[in-house]
């Protein structure tokens, strides 16, 4: 019984979100004690969790980061359910406010400024913007990009791409599984219609061009058309070398151009 009425509860939390460009994530249960049913958009998340101890069923929501729910949950609506007594009936009424809750304008208005929120912070993406985005699909390029701010600046975008994107880049690429690669499009696309002109550079004539032509129509099926537009036109550039980037001199303080004087 309880998990019937979970599963309709959810269900329909579901069916309203879908039209707003929520997925269900595929997730677990933390532990015996919990059932849950997890909602994410690029922006936002909600959760449907009932607790067996205190037979408790929340609907929550949280912002999203690159690497999920950033967990700073807040409960929306709570209703008691017991599954020793109540029926479909009471299962019903809980879903229907749940789905009043997540369809309301103040909840649609909240979604569409957190999109707007989104945007407005993708609008600067430059290559560092940009190399920080596939720590979702290589989180071992945190310390990369990490030392090569401590070491270099400005930073090294096309560098970096070469030598720590491109290799990991081409590895998924090759392999082929089509949820990584669609994770992959996705933040080209984004990155793409967002950044600066430096990043849509990198993007088509370094990380594009770079992947093996034997390889290409892998990840080409998940680009966006402006996209493969740009990489089509990129390709004219493959083979050819361009000058390497130079470090930035940082400016001397007062005190060493008066020691410099002095010599």
């Amino acid at each position: 019984m309880l998990n019937e009425a979970f599963e309709h509860i959810s269900g329909r939390v579901e069916e309203t979100l879908q039209p707003q460009g929520f997925t269900r994530a595929k997730i677990a249960s933390a532990n015996d004690n919990e059932l849950v049913a997890l909602f994410t958009s690029e922006n936002m998340a909600y959760s449907v969790i009932y607790y067996k101890d205190k037979q408790h069923t929340l609907l929550r929501e949280c912002g999203m980061t690159d690497e999920g729910p950033d967990n700073n949950w807040k409960t929306l609506a709570t209703w008691i359910f017991d599954p020793e007594h109540d029926t479909m009936k009471e299962a019903s009424s809980i879903a229907n406010d749940f789905c009043d809750a997540i369809s309301a304008p103040s909840a649609v208005k909240k979604l569409k400024q957190a999109k707007k929120t989104k945007k407005s912070d993708d609008g600067n993406a430059d290559p560092l913007f940009l190399s920080k985005r596939f720590v979702t699909l290589f989180p071992d390029i945190k310390d990369e990009i990490r030392n090569e701010q401590d070491c270099y600046y400005p930073f090294r975008g096309v560098t970096f791409a070469r030598a720590s994107i491109v290799p990991r880049v081409n590895k998924l690429v090759h392999e082929g599984k089509s949820g990584e690669l669609k994770k992959l499009g996705n933040i080209l696309n984004a990155q793409y219609v967002n950044g600066d002109a430096d990043t849509r550079s990198i993007i088509t004539i370094v990380i594009l061009n770079g992947i093996p032509e034997a390889d290409e129509s892998k990840i080409e099926e998940y680009l966006s058309d402006n996209l493969k537009k740009a990489f089509q036109y990129a390709k004219k550039w493959r083979n050819k070398t361009a000058k390497p980037e130079k470090e930035k001199k940082k400016k001397k303080t007062i005190a060493q151009r008066l020691e410099g004087m002095q010599r």
